[in-house]
């Protein structure tokens, strides 16, 4: 609802596009995936980096990730589940509702560091990629070997700047000209 309320302040107040670029890193993976599932309409293309895809993997700690048991509860909390049981059953995870994003052909961007010990690459990204690839959407991962959760993006953010230029303004014909 907060997004919902911000997205109509930007388009209808201040004359922004209508289709966002939506940013998610660590744990805003849930915010922008969960919100473009709902309003694929208004979404342009989604950078991700180092995102959650899957509350069980972080903060649950249900995989191979550390996971943070204050904000296992939390997560409870906010989600209104009664206990671990109904978390671990819901099917609602960015990685479980790809479909409205793929109908789309949303484009997605993830950035991710392969030794990545508090989200995992493999119960996050990789099944991300999987599942949208099977689904149609288009979808571009960069891997950094060898890091971890941080640092987040690139030394050189040249190739994210180029996907969402790609997929955003290039992708728009070109008025024409006089």
């Amino acid at each position: 609802k907060h997004f919902d309320a911000f997205h109509e302040f930007l388009t209808a107040k201040h004359d922004l596009a209508n289709k966002a670029v939506l940013e998610g890193f660590s744990r805003g993976g849930l915010f922008v995936f969960n919100w473009a599932a709902a309003n694929p309409e208004k979404v342009a293309c989604i950078y991700a980096d180092a995102p959650v895809c899957d509350f069980k993997s972080w903060p649950g700690g249900k995989g191979t990730g550390k996971g943070s048991s204050g904000d296992w509860q939390r997560l409870l909390q906010a989600y209104g589940f009664a206990n671990d049981e109904e978390a671990l059953a819901y099917k609602k995870n960015p990685i479980d509702n790809l479909a409205p994003l793929a109908a789309e052909k949303i484009p997605l961007i993830h950035v991710c560091g392969d030794a990545d010990d508090v989200v995992p690459y493999s119960e996050n990204t990789a099944i991300i990629q999987s599942r949208y690839e099977a689904l149609g959407g288009p979808i571009k991962v960069i891997v950094k070997p060898g890091v971890g959760h941080h640092p987040h993006s690139l030394d050189d953010p040249t190739p994210i700047v180029d996907y969402i230029w790609e997929h955003t303004v290039a992708a728009k014909p070109k008025p024409p000209q006089p």
